[in-house]
């Protein structure tokens, strides 16, 4: 299984980004998707994760302001950031999870400027 993250890029404060990852292998029906962030220095966090069913879960810090979505046919999962902070600079990577393995994404910069 591989995944392809995209969409990162340098924003100003205040706006908006779409990330996206796409999976591509053999890959079970029943899975989650999940983006996390890193920034310098800073350990790996959960920023959203949604499973094949259409459950998400969001970090606290950003549940108000970004949607997690997923297109199951094309096992690909998508996130909607607005109202982007200086703080929400960090390497996005995109994750896939099914029973006992998970996948990892290369990783996508996103710098927010001030």
């Amino acid at each position: 299984v591989q995944l392809q993250a995209s969409g990162g890029g340098l924003v100003q404060a205040g706006g908006s980004l779409r990330l996206s990852c796409a999976a591509s292998g053999i890959i079970s029906r029943i899975n989650v998707m999940s983006w996390y962030r890193q920034a310098p220095g800073k350990r790996r966090d959960l920023v959203a994760a949604i499973s094949n069913s259409g459950y998400t879960d969001y970090a606290d810090s950003v549940k108000d302001r970004s949607t997690i979505s997923r297109d199951n046919a094309k096992n690909t999962v998508f996130l909607e950031m607005s109202s982007l902070k200086p703080e929400d600079t960090a390497v996005y990577y995109c994750k896939l999870r099914e029973f006992n393995d998970e996948y990892w994404g290369q990783g996508t910069q996103v710098t927010v400027s001030s």
